[in-house]
This record gives C-alpha cells, sequence and structure tokens, in this order.
C-alpha cells in the first residue's frame, strides 16, 4: 500500500470518528434539553455534565451551573464554578456565578466577598492593558443576571476611573439605572455622553423614545427638560441640546414650544429655515395648523432672497386649505379669503411649471367648494400645457380634472383622464388611485362586478387609505348582491353615493331617506347611515352627524363599519367639540374592542397624548426670539 493510499484511509477514518462523535453529542443535546424543558433536571445534569467535558462549551457549562443549583448541589456547584474561574482567569463573571453559588446556599457573606472579589479582581489587573471594555460590560452584565444591580454600577464607575476617559460606559450605566427606575441618573448618562460625543444624538434619542414610556404625569419627560435646559444655558455653543429640546417639544407635540427653540436656533447659526421648513411638515403631519403656519410665516418673513421662501409661500396654503376645509365650522367668507390667497401668490410666483400644486388645490376649491366648475377646468386645462411641467406633476393636475368631470357629471371624460393616469403610473399609488376611481365610476354606474374585480386588486395596494377604502367599497357590494333577487338597494345607495360626491347633497339624502323607508331590514342600513354622517358633517350639521354614528354603534357594533364610526366620533369630540374626555372614551373602545382595527395605533397614540397634556412651554430662549 502507497503513503498516499495510507494518507486517504487515515483521512476517512479521523474523519468518520469525528462524525460518529458530531452525532452523539447532538443525541446527548437533545436528550439533555428535553430533560431540561420538562424539568427533570437530575436526568438533565448527566447529559450536560458529560457534553461541558467533551466540548467545554459555555452554554452547557450556563446549563449545567443550573441544574446544579435547582437540584441544591451547591458542592458540585461550587466546584464548577471555581474549576471555571481558575481556568479562564481573564473572565471575571466566573467569580460573579461562584458568589451566586453562595447565594443559592444562604452564605450571603461568602457571595458578597465573592463579589467584591470580583470587582477589586478587576481594578488590579489595569484596564486598557490585560482587560478590555467588553469584559467589563460582561462582568457588569453578570451582575446583572443576577439582579445585583448595584455591583454592575460599582463595575462600570470603577471602569470609568481606570479608563481616565477613553471609554465612559455611559450606555451601559444609563441602562442598568433605568432598570432600576433611577431616571435621573439614566438621564445624567444620556446627557454625558451626549457632552462626550454630540453625533450620539440619534442613538439617544432612539433609546429615550422607549426609555421615556410610561409617563402617564409627564415626570420624566419635565425632569429631561429641565436638565436639557440647564445644559443649554451653560453652553450656548453646544447645539446638541437645543436639539434634544425641541425633539422632546415634538414627542410632546408642542410644536409651538419647538418652534421657539429652532428660531432661536436659526438665528444663531444663520441656518436660513432648513430646520424650520421640516418643522411645519411635521406640525401639518399631526394637525397642529396653527405651529405649521407660524413656521411658514417665519420663513417668509425672512424675504425673498431666502432659499426657502417660494417654497414656503406655497406650502402656507396648503396649510390654510386644510385647516379651513377639514374643520366643520368653516364659512364661506373663509373659503372665498383662502381663493383671495390663492390667486395673490399665483400673480407673485406665477403660472409656472412650479406652481401646480398651486393650481390643483385651487382648482379643486374652485369646484367643490365655491361651486365654479368652469373656472377650474379652464384654470386646469390651460395648466395643463405649461412648458417644463413634469410627468408625474401633469397626471396629479390630470386626476383633478378627472375629478371635477365627474363632480359636473360627465362621467366618461372622467374615467377616460383615470384610463390614462392608471396606464401611465401602473407601479405607482399616483396608478392606484386613478384605477380607484375609476372603479368608483363603475360602482355608481351599476356595473358591481368589474368594480369590484378592481377593489380586490387594489386591497393590495402600498397605500394604507387606498387599500382601506378599496376593501370597504369591495365589502359594500360583496354584503348587498347575491342576497335577494334585486340589486335596487345597492343601485340606489351607488346614485346617492355620486350625489353627494357632486354636493347634490338634498337628492343625496332623498335617496338615502328612501332606502331606510323602503328596506327597513337591509344590510345596507350600516353604509346608509355613514354616508348621511359624512353628508351632515360636510354641512357641518355636527349634532346630525354625531347622530349617525351613535346609531351604527348601538345597531350595528357586528358590522365592518363600527371602527369607522367610532374613531369618528372621537375625532369629532376631540378637535371640533373640543370634549377630550369623551374624546378619550371612544379612542379607549377602539384600543381595547377593536384592536384590529387601522386605528388601533392612532387611537392609542391619540388617547396616551390627551392624559400626558401638553405642560407650559419652558423656553431659555424665549425673550429674545421675539
Amino acid at each position: 500500500m502507497t503513503h498516499l493510499k495510507k494518507y486517504i484511509l487515515l483521512f476517512f477514518f479521523m474523519l468518520s470518528i469525528s462524525f460518529c462523535s458530531f452525532s452523539q453529542n447532538n443525541v446527548d443535546e437533545q436528550l439533555a434539553n428535553q430533560y431540561y424543558n420538562n424539568n427533570e433536571f437530575d436526568n438533565a445534569v448527566v447529559y450536560y455534565e458529560k457534553l461541558f467535558n467533551k466540548t467545554n462549551e459555555s452554554i452547557f457549562y450556563d446549563r449545567l451551573l443550573d441544574c446544579f443549583l435547582k437540584l441544591e448541589n451547591n458542592k458540585e456547584a461550587e466546584k464548577l464554578t471555581k474549576k471555571q474561574a481558575k481556568r479562564f482567569p481573564n473572565q471575571l463573571y466566573y467569580l460573579v456565578d461562584i458568589g451566586w453559588v453562595y447565594e443559592n446556599a444562604k452564605e450571603s457573606d461568602k457571595a458578597k466577598k465573592a463579589y467584591e472579589d470580583a470587582i477589586k479582581t478587576m481594578n488590579n489587573k489595569g484596564l486598557g492593558q490585560t482587560m478590555n471594555n467588553q469584559q467589563v460590560i460582561e462582568l457588569a452584565n453578570r451582575f446583572m443576571k443576577y439582579k445585583a444591580a448595584d455591583y454592575a454600577i460599582t463595575t462600570y464607575l470603577n471602569a470609568r476611573k481606570i479608563f481616565k476617559g477613553r471609554y465612559n460606559f455611559n450606555f451601559e450605566l444609563a441602562q442598568v439605572y433605568h432598570q432600576q427606575n433611577k431616571i435621573e441618573l439614566m438621564l445624567n448618562e444620556y446627557i454625558e455622553a451626549l457632552n462626550e460625543q454630540p453625533a450620539y444624538i440619534q442613538n439617544v434619542q432612539n433609546i429615550l423614545q422607549t426609555n421615556l414610556e410610561p409617563d402617564d404625569n409627564g415626570e420624566k419627560k419635565e425632569l429631561l427638560k429641565a436638565m436639557l435646559i440647564k445644559q443649554t444655558q451653560k453652553n450656548q455653543e453646544q447645539i446638541v441640546f437645543a436639539e434634544m429640546l425641541i425633539w422632546l417639544y415634538v414627542q410632546e407635540r408642542n410644536f409651538k414650544g419647538a418652534l421657539i427653540q429652532a428660531k432661536a436656533l436659526d438665528k444663531r447659526f444663520n441656518e436660513s429655515g432648513k430646520r424650520i421648513v421640516e418643522l411645519a411638515h411635521l406640525s401639518l403631519a399631526n394637525k397642529d395648523y396653527d405651529a405649521a403656519i407660524a413656521c411658514h410665516e417665519y420663513i417668509i418673513g425672512l424675504g425673498k432672497n431666502n432659499f426657502y421662501y417660494f417654497e414656503s409661500k406655497i406650502d402656507i396654503l396648503a396649510v390654510y386649505n386644510e385647516k379651513i376645509t377639514k374643520s366643520a365650522t368653516y364659512t364661506n367668507e373663509d373659503i372665498l379669503t383662502l381663493e383671495k390667497k390663492y390667486e395673490t401668490t399665483l400673480n407673485e410666483i406665477g403660472k409656472t411649471a412650479n406652481a401646480h400644486a398651486l393650481i390643483k388645490d385651487l382648482a379643486h376649491l374652485q369646484a367643490f367648494y365655491l361651486n365654479k366648475p368652469t373656472d377650474a377646468l379652464e384654470l386646469l386645462s390651460s395648466f395643463m400645457e405649461t412648458p417644463r411641467l413634469e410627468a408625474k406633476n401633469q397626471a396629479y393636475l390630470k386626476l383633478e380634472l378627472a375629478n371635477i368631470y365627474l363632480f359636473v357629471g360627465d362621467i366618461w371624460e372622467a374615467s377616460l383622464l383615470y384610463s390614462q393616469v392608471d396606464k401611465a403610473f401602473k407601479q405607482d399609488q399616483l396608478g392606484e388611485t386613478a384605477k380607484f376611481f375609476n372603479a368608483k365610476i363603475s360602482f355608481y354606474t351599476g356595473d358591481f362586478d368589474w368594480a369590484k374585480a378592481q377593489l380586490d386588486v387594489l386591497k393590495a395596494s402600498t397605500s394604507k387609505l387606498i387599500a382601506n377604502d378599496a376593501m370597504q367599497l369591495s365589502i359594500t357590494i360583496t354584503d348587498n348582491i347575491g342576497i335577494d333577487t334585486t340589486k335596487a338597494p345597492l343601485l340606489i345607495f351607488a346614485q346617492a353615493d355620486l350625489y353627494a360626491y357632486q354636493n347634490k347633497t338634498q337628492e343625496a339624502l332623498a335617496l338615502l331617506d328612501s332606502l331606510e323607508k323602503t328596506f327597513p331590514f337591509h344590510v345596507i342600513l350600516d353604509d346608509v347611515l355613514f354616508k348621511k354622517y359624512e353628508i351632515y358633517y360636510k354641512q357641518q350639521h355636527i349634532p346630525k352627524a354625531i347622530e349617525q354614528l351613535e346609531q351604527i354603534v348601538a345597531n350595528y357594533s357586528y358590522d365592518i363599519l363600527i371602527d369607522d364610526a367610532l374613531y369618528n366620533l372621537a375625532l369629532i369630540y376631540d378637535y371640533d367639540l373640543k370634549n377630550k374626555e369623551k374624546a378619550a372614551e371612544y379612542y379607549k373602545i377602539i384600543m381595547f374592542e377593536h384592536q384590529g382595527s387601522i386605528f388601533t395605533v392612532d387611537a392609542r397614540k391619540r388617547y396616551r397624548e390627551i392624559q400626558q397634556p401638553n405642560s407650559p412651554t419652558n423656553t431659555i430662549f424665549e425673550n429674545n426670539t421675539n
């Protein structure tokens, strides 16, 4: 036999031994885990001991130690931990294990000495030479594992002295303080981390977003606010604490407080309003219209040479628009004043491609709120030919044009425009919006099967709003066809829906009333009530709007519209009637009785905000930023 053959045979022989050993270890581990999970520790210990002696892996060490302790075999546990500590002298957490064994044996003096020996050994080793910060963290984590938080704190504080500023363990120590509910000490560590390295701000914000909750009475945020104000006063050239203060106000939805801080930073560091533009968008998203308007007014006040001037001139109109049209108390005078603001701004900036959003919103206002659809159609049609108008912006204008054609009753022209946008932007939410409106046209004209087919496709939309609207309309069709021999109720409802869209409210209400009288037990009646709510709310008849929603809650608690009814009741009491207590009741019902609703997250967020009202705005800049 040649030497080569001998080596090959030897190789395969060794490989087979390794495989057999691996297989046996795998079987032993499965048995050990099974016994352990069944609390059969006397059997599990045999296999874990065997596995640990073979592999010396930490996972088997941990399980073996746990088995000894559960079996109250403290002698074997002590023997195991001391052997491991001797074998790995640089892994000081094994000394903590020894102390834990003594704790279990009710030998508290010995346990205390073992814990203190671990820290003393760390001090004597001279960190940075034979030990590193990871070993310190491992030692502290072992103390935390055994709920010895004070020793973990001592570990970090001692290590901080030895490292002499090279690593301060701020984040690690803060987490220990958090677990002990020592909030001020925790916050102080995060502030020290920011003092050392302002670039940590995002990390600190992410952590505090979790660690400051729950905060039912707002004490934690008030404490942080006071500490941040103190730091900003201490060093006014340090921007990070003012940024943290802005972030904190935003967490409280106190956007006016955030604006005061942001203006001070903008002036001090000549930021030209960038930070305030971002705050304006955030304020609008959270429906704080007054704060958003104040942000844009500040930018506009910086003058025409400011980079964000024209952007704010346009955006402030969008804020005014939403503030007025989303309110149940606006007057015709408010709408006329808003129209004039649009026209004034258009005269200033010109009807260039950049004015596309203004044109779209003005046309919508004229058609749907001022009953001037002819003016709106002319405005849009003429602007569509504007040079350098991007394809997507043109498509948005085309959608609005289609909406107005549908409003005036030119259904087929509207459908043609929707189809064009759908075809051009198939993989975009813009295309999905167009497809949804085309499905609604099919619904209005009684082609329910085709409408449902399109709506079922849109249920998978990436837009939550489109997907939800598609699902609701699809269910409305499904629930109301096939239950009897006639589609008459659904046809009447579809016509009423179209009338409501076209602001023909009397005609719409007449059809809906006839449905209630003619089909008093039909499943469509909850849809009828919800549509009547939408009409009454748009007409600013709040008591009647509430009445329709309350009927849904009382009589159709099993139906899909129940969470819509509850959520809209909450919004009316919250924002229109300013009855926060009543609003909180409805938010709470959604949270606890309709946890699968798409409104649950928003309801929970708003409920907490109502329970924790904004505290008075504290600011160090108020006197010099007016």
